[in-house]
C-alpha cells in the first residue's frame, strides 16, 4: 500500500531469491512496461541477492491513479520509499531502465537533502547506521541531461490506445516502437510483449493507464532543461559506485551526456552496448555479465 494526495494505492513486485536475504536489489523498469523486463537478470543476480521488481504505479499488476496529474518521479519515488521500509534492506543497490534510473536519482537526492537538514542526534534518537542509504547504482540509459528529440519520440507514442485481434499483431507492434531495444529473435519479442500486453475478450491491450502521458502534455524543451539543475544536483550526490549503461544508437542519452556524467562524477564508469539503441534490456549475457560483475565488486 502507497499513499498519494488522492489515497492509497498498491504496488505489485515481483521478487526472485532468498526472502531473508537483507542483500536487496531494487529493478525499476522504463516508462511503458514493467518489473518483468528483468527476469532473466533477476534469476542470474538472485544467487547473491533478493530481488525485487516492482511494476511502478499505473502499470502491470498496480493499480491506477484516480488523477492523471500523480504519474509523476516524485509520486514513484515516494512509492519506492515505502515498499523499501516494507524490505528492510541491510543492503540496497539499485538498478534503473530510463524512467527507473531517474527514480533512483530522485531517491538518491532526497536521501541527500535529508541527510543535510538532519538536526543533531538527540539522546532519544535513531543511530545513523539505522540511515537509508543507496548502494551501487546501475543507470540504463538515462541521465540528468536528456535528448528533447528522444523524449518526443517517446511521447509520441506513449498514448495511442493500441488495440489488436491476436498477440502476433501486438508482438509487431512492439518490435517496431521498440527497434531501439536491438536484435532480438522471436522468442525475445514475444517475451518482450507478453507482460505488456493484456487479452481483453478477443483483443490484446496496452497494460499500462494511457494517463500516464498527461505529464507529458506541459513538456517543453524549456522545461526539460529546468528540471536538469535538480537532477544533476542529485547525479553529483551520489558517493557509491555507478554504472552508466548506454546504448551506442541512443537518441535519449547521448555519448556527449555520458562523457559529461563522468566528469561530475568520479564514482561514475561507462558501458557501451554497441548495436543497441533506447534502451539495452539486459536479456542477454553480454549485457547482464557486466552488470553483473559490477554489483558484486568488492
Amino acid at each position: 500500500m502507497c499513499a498519494s494526495p488522492a489515497g492509497t494505492h498498491r504496488m505489485a513486485y515481483w521478487e526472485w531469491g532468498d526472502p531473508d536475504n537483507d542483500q536487496v536489489l531494487l529493478c525499476v523498469h522504463g516508462l511503458t512496461r514493467t518489473g518483468r523486463d528483468f527476469d532473466r537478470m533477476a534469476a542470474r543476480l538472485s544467487r547473491h541477492y533478493r530481488v525485487v521488481c516492482p511494476d511502478v504505479v499505473g502499470r502491470g499488476k498496480s493499480d491506477w491513479l484516480l488523477n492523471g496529474a500523480g504519474y509523476v518521479v516524485p509520486q514513484y519515488a515516494a512509492d519506492m520509499l515505502t515498499l523499501i521500509a516494507r524490505l528492510q534492506p541491510g543492503r540496497l543497490d539499485w538498478v534503473g531502465t530510463s524512467m527507473g534510473g531517474l527514480i533512483g536519482l530522485a531517491l538518491a537526492g532526497t536521501l541527500a537533502m535529508s541527510a543535510m537538514m538532519r538536526p543533531p542526534r538527540g539522546a532519544s534518537g535513531l543511530a545513523p547506521e539505522q540511515t537509508l542509504k543507496l548502494g551501487k547504482m546501475v543507470l540504463n540509459d538515462i541521465g540528468p541531461r536528456l535528448n528533447f528529440s528522444g523524449l518526443s519520440r517517446i511521447a509520441q507514442y506513449v498514448a495511442e490506445p493500441m488495440r489488436f485481434g491476436s498477440f502476433e499483431l501486438a508482438v509487431d507492434y512492439v518490435r517496431t516502437i521498440s527497434a531501439g531495444f536491438g536484435l532480438h529473435d522471436q522468442e525475445g519479442w514475444e517475451a518482450l510483449t507478453r507482460h505488456v500486453f493484456t487479452q481483453e475478450g478477443d483483443q490484446w491491450v496496452k497494460h499500462y493507464d494511457l494517463r500516464i502521458a498527461e505529464p507529458f502534455a506541459d513538456q517543453s524543451e524549456q522545461t526539460v532543461r529546468k528540471s536538469e539543475a535538480l537532477l544533476w544536483a542529485a547525479y553529483e550526490s551520489v558517493a557509491s559506485p555507478i554504472l552508466l549503461v548506454r546504448g551506442e544508437l541512443s537518441d535519449l542519452l547521448t555519448a556527449e551526456a555520458a562523457q559529461e556524467m563522468l566528469r561530475r562524477n568520479p564514482h561514475a564508469s561507462l558501458l557501451d552496448v554497441p548495436g543497441v539503441g533506447h534502451a539495452p534490456t539486459f536479456r542477454s549475457d553480454d549485457q547482464i555479465d557486466p552488470v553483473e560483475a559490477f554489483l558484486l565488486r568488492g
